[in-house]
């Protein structure tokens, strides 16, 4: 992946080079969120690719990767085609399998995959390639069970809930993952504006968990950085109607309101976002850390 600066008396090739580095994107379960954008991104750049995929989705993912149903999406720019190094187990609501109730254990979902707390995918990682083993993980994770809520008619379950798996999930995988990952390594969350800015809609809490991100994207900067050199970000995306949002509701009326008020009046595209994943991910980006960087055309410089 290459970027050409202004000519001048010598040209000048900035290229992300991630050969050599191992990246773990965890929230992959199709080809239409960020985390496959970010994960083919990765892998453009020279990256090995593991991924992280929620238990109750992953039979079908991976029955459609095995038909050849993603071929298409697989397809990388410099030819060739995004192949997963190892496709994980996760769920990242459970910090070990301790935590993972008996009911959702025995589950059929569940009862044939072993450990699949975040713990456990930090143990499989080791196991299959020993440790440190990691340069780069991609925290693509987010969910509400009362989304569509108001917050004022938010439970408290509900509201700890969106807290959980969209907030804490990422410190969770940061104090797991940290240890296993090369000093200089990336460690990357996504957000949205509604962390600090009201989007009516966005309800369940999704908007107190995203701000809890961010902050917590400060913090674990300085101990990351302090404890084992990493360096912790995050993204803040415009809307995109990936699964995830569609869950929401009103996300085609969201994408075109931002793409109607932003600087640049343009909706945003996965591989935009994929593309700044890849940059803050790399040695080019090793001065920025504890930073939460816009990817929504300017949308959140406005006013309305």
């Amino acid at each position: 992946m290459t970027f050409a600066l202004a000519p001048r008396k010598h040209d000048l090739m900035l290229t992300i080079d991630l050969r050599g580095k191992r990246a773990l994107v965890a929230g992959v379960a199709d080809d239409a969120g960020f985390g496959f954008a970010i994960a083919k991104a990765l892998a453009e750049a020279g990256a090995s690719v593991c991924i992280g995929t929620w238990p109750p989705a992953l039979g079908i993912f991976q029955t459609t990767l095995d038909r050849g149903k993603l071929d298409r999406s697989l397809e990388l720019a410099g030819g060739g085609k995004l192949s997963f190094e190892r496709i994980y187990p996760l769920d990242a609501d459970f910090d070990t399998a301790s935590d993972v109730p008996a009911e959702v254990q025995s589950s059929k979902r569940y009862r044939d995959l072993g450990d699949v707390s975040i713990q456990g995918l930090a143990n499989r990682l080791s196991a299959d390639f020993g440790s440190p083993c990691l340069d780069i993980v991609v925290h693509s994770l987010a969910n509400a069970p009362e989304v569509k809520n108001p917050l004022l008619e938010t439970s408290r379950r509900g509201y700890l809930a969106a807290i959980g798996t969209s907030a804490y999930s990422f410190t969770s995988m940061l104090a797991r993952l940290g240890p296993q990952t090369r000093q200089g390594g990336s460690f990357l969350s996504l957000s949205y504006l509604a962390a600090e800015r009201v989007v009516p809609g966005y309800g369940g809490g999704m908007s107190s968990a995203k701000a809890a991100l961010e902050s917590d994207v400060r913090t674990l900067s300085f101990e990351a950085g302090r404890k084992w050199g990493l360096r912790v970000n995050a993204i803040s995306a415009g809307p995109m109607p990936s699964r995830a949002a569609n869950a929401i509701g009103g996300i085609e009326q969201m994408i075109e309101h931002c793409r109607a008020k932003s600087p640049l009046r343009q909706a945003i595209l996965a591989s935009e976002v994929a593309f700044a994943a890849a940059f803050l991910s790399s040695p080019i980006a090793s001065g920025i850390t504890g930073t939460t960087l816009y990817v929504d055309k300017g949308y959140h410089v406005m006013g309305t």
